[in-house]
């Protein structure tokens, strides 16, 4: 029997019958794993930062061949080919459109007139300010636990801080999420729905290389991907970011790279995924801190792409959140849906149990 739909402003406002959200992840939010957990009662959001436009066209609609249901995408507004893929997600009347590391102003405006909703990933309170001026229904936080690019603060402040901020503003909170448990917390915190990258990413359906995926969900603490088994800097890509513990990463975080193979590799990355060299030349004569920033970013993708795409743990760098703790299965993703659901609701009762027991 399916656990009951839970009612929150996220379900309600994406029409989702359960608070739980793939958030876009390069190599690994394809439209397999997007309509999978679509289906399974979530949102899904196809990640098309490694996508050309025509790519995340074709990508939209294989996802609407395979679910009715709500999906998103994702858009780093900072990298070059965002701001083509999200102009191909409004005509495709996506309806959901998650935006990061940019003023998405433009965007909200035109997904509002098919009555769309904006999803703006933050970290901070004057960021959150900021997308909500820009047109944001709802915000993802991503706290400091999380995968990849998460922010300063922990999710146990960030969300409470957030919420009470802006109280009318739906919240989707990110980083250190991956069970009921950690669910139930989320809401009793004041958010709206999790997202779950480095639980929804070691799944049957997820396209992350099986050899990642078994490492992921070994939480054994001889030897075993802990919660402590990650890495946290800025150095590696050029922007905070939390990785898999490896001698790799670790090396790879010590210093920066050089400015001629960063650039070098830049460009390698460029050409891999189809972006015209004369949108990124012109940046680094004109813009050359964020034009630098962004190089840092596309000279990591070959690292990100060996243990991602090839499974090559030792020459590769994960991008994995300290939830990784909490994994220790690979399960289908309806399966994994349904036990989080029971968790939380189970999790739920025995605090209210707990607080009105006197």
């Amino acid at each position: 029997m399916a656990a009951p739909a839970i009612r929150t402003r996220i379900t309600s406002l994406f029409g989702c019958k359960y608070p739980l959200v793939l958030p876009g992840m390069s190599w690994i939010s394809d439209p397999t794993l997007v309509s999978a957990v679509s289906n399974a009662g979530g949102v899904g959001i196809l990640a098309t930062g490694p996508l050309s436009a025509e790519e995340t066209r074709t990508a939209i609609r294989t996802i609407r061949s395979n679910t009715d249901k709500p999906f998103g995408i994702g858009t780093t507004l900072l990298m070059p080919g965002a701001e083509e893929n999200a102009k191909v997600a409004i005509e495709e009347q996506v309806p959901i459109i998650n935006i990061s590391l940019g003023k998405g102003d433009w965007i909200a405006e035109r997904v509002h007139e098919y009555n769309g909703k904006i999803l703006a990933t933050v970290t901070n309170a004057k960021h959150a300010q900021s997308a909500i001026d820009s047109g944001a229904d709802a915000l993802m936080l991503t706290g400091h636990e999380a995968a990849a690019h998460g922010g300063d603060v922990t999710s146990l402040v960030l969300i409470p801080c957030i919420s009470k901020r802006f109280p009318d503003v739906p919240i989707v909170a990110a980083g250190g999420f991956a069970d009921g448990r950690t669910l139930s917390a989320a809401i009793a915190l004041g958010a709206d729905a999790v997202a779950m990258g480095s639980r929804f990413a070691t799944t049957k359906e997820s396209s992350l290389a099986h050899q990642m995926k078994e490492i992921i969900a070994n939480p054994d603490i001889n030897g075993g991907s802990t919660e402590s088994d990650t890495l946290y800097g800025k150095n590696f890509d050029g922007i905070p970011a939390r990785v898999l513990k490896s001698d790799e990463s670790s090396r790879l975080n010590k210093k920066p790279a050089p400015l001629p193979l960063v650039i070098y590799r830049a460009f390698s990355a460029a050409q891999k995924m189809n972006i015209p060299l004369y949108k990124v030349i012109p940046g680094l004569m004109t813009q050359f801190d964020k034009i630098y920033m962004i190089a840092q970013f596309g000279a990591a993708t070959e690292s990100l792409m060996k243990a991602t795409v090839d499974g090559n743990y030792d020459e590769g760098v994960q991008f994995i959140g300290q939830s990784q703790g909490l994994i220790g299965d690979i399960p289908a993703v309806d399966e994994l849906v349904q036990r989080i659901i029971l968790e939380a609701i189970e999790t739920s009762l025995q605090t209210f149990e707990t607080f009105s027991d006197r």
